[in-house]
């Protein structure tokens, strides 16, 4: 019950006029004059954007943005030409190379990250291709079948030669190492 008796007083107070009447005036200064320039304006027009852009009729028709507290993300948008990419990321502990403050190289545990995803487009020609990829610690690795593949290792290689021989027997030693010596 105080609480509203003081919100109703606080309210009356913000209400009612103000007897207040400042005394103090702003200055007001003229606009600054600046003499023209003395050099000609610039010859060459000012450029024309989308003027002769042969990609005007391709948009975007969707698209998506996720970022998540643990660091990873994922992300694709798709086009009115058929044109699609999609990539998601993953932070990852692995061995690697650490810096101290002070420069000091140590290696030891590191985050990384760990990407994924593909893509989707026609050439002009009409031609479809897809690609995928992965890149982790193993490296960048796509994938299509528009990529080059190395040729195929289809000959034997050669053996080397065994020969036999037959080791010469020992010649018998002239004293014996049995005695009381040995």
């Amino acid at each position: 019950m105080k609480l509203f008796v003081i919100a109703a007083v606080l309210a009356v107070a913000a209400a009612a006029p103000s007897s207040y009447k400042p005394e103090y005036k702003a200055p007001s200064y003229p606009a600054p004059r600046y003499p023209a320039p003395a050099y000609p304006a610039p010859a060459y027009p000012a450029p024309a954007y989308n003027k002769d852009n042969k990609y005007a009729d391709i948009t975007i028709t969707s698209q998506s943005d996720e970022r998540n507290l643990d660091g990873s993300s994922q992300w694709s948008y798709a086009q009115s030409d058929y044109t699609t990419r999609e990539e998601s990321q993953v932070q990852k502990k692995m061995q690697g190379v650490t810096y101290d403050s002070y420069g000091k190289e140590s290696y030891g545990e590191v985050l990384g990250n760990t990407n994924k995803g593909s893509s989707y487009w026609v050439s002009p020609e009409g031609q479809k291709f897809t690609l995928t990829w992965t890149a982790d610690e193993a490296g960048f690795q796509p994938k299509g079948d528009h990529l080059p593949v190395a040729p195929v290792h289809e000959y034997e290689l050669p053996v080397a030669p065994v020969h036999e021989y037959e080791l010469p027997v020992a010649p018998a030693l002239p004293y014996s190492r049995t005695g009381p010596g040995y």
